[in-house]
């Protein structure tokens, strides 16, 4: 019995990390605008025992190492698989909790496009302090304290957002 939930096992892991595999390598071209990005198994061991290394190229630059990249591209590195994965195997939410903090606002627009791509399948709770995430939300939920000691939950649902109008009303 082992032996035959083991070959299931391989046999399961196996497709599912060539399909991971492949959205992994598409969504890290989209996250970055090129580059290449893809997932290697650990030779020489059992699949099921295995470790997974992330081989990541941005564009521009030489294959290296994810502890060789930047905060942001780290953080985007990270996007890609955890979207792959996503697309792979479809969850009903998920919880993203400050993962555009360390993105300038190029890649946060890169990370909103993608939410987007996966908002028919999933529903996203993002945890975020950027205003850039927050314009991309239907829904924003907030804690306020008008009160000392007194915390108010606040939820705005939002129909469209300018950019360059925020900005505007900012600045003045």
């Amino acid at each position: 019995i082992i032996a035959e939930i083991n070959k299931t096992s391989r046999e399961l892991f196996l497709k599912t990390f060539e399909e991971v595999q492949v959205h992994f390598s598409d969504l890290f071209r989209k996250c970055f605008g090129g580059g290449k990005a893809e997932l290697v198994l650990e030779e020489g061991q059992d699949v099921l025992e295995a470790g997974i290394d992330i081989v990541a190229k941005p564009p521009g630059k030489k294959i290296t190492s994810l502890s060789l990249m930047s905060g942001g591209e780290k953080t985007m590195t990270t996007i890609a698989l955890l979207f792959a994965i996503f697309r792979a195997k479809p969850g009903p939410f998920c919880i993203l909790d400050e993962v555009d903090a360390p993105l300038d606002e190029t890649n946060v627009r890169r990370f909103a496009i993608l939410l987007k791509d996966f908002i028919a399948n999933t529903q996203f709770v993002v945890v975020s302090h950027n205003k850039v995430t927050m314009a991309e939300a239907n829904t924003l939920y907030g804690i306020t304290m008008q009160e000392h000691g007194v915390s108010k939950r606040v939820a705005v649902e939002l129909e469209s957002y300018d950019p360059a109008q925020m900005e505007a009303a900012g600045s003045s």
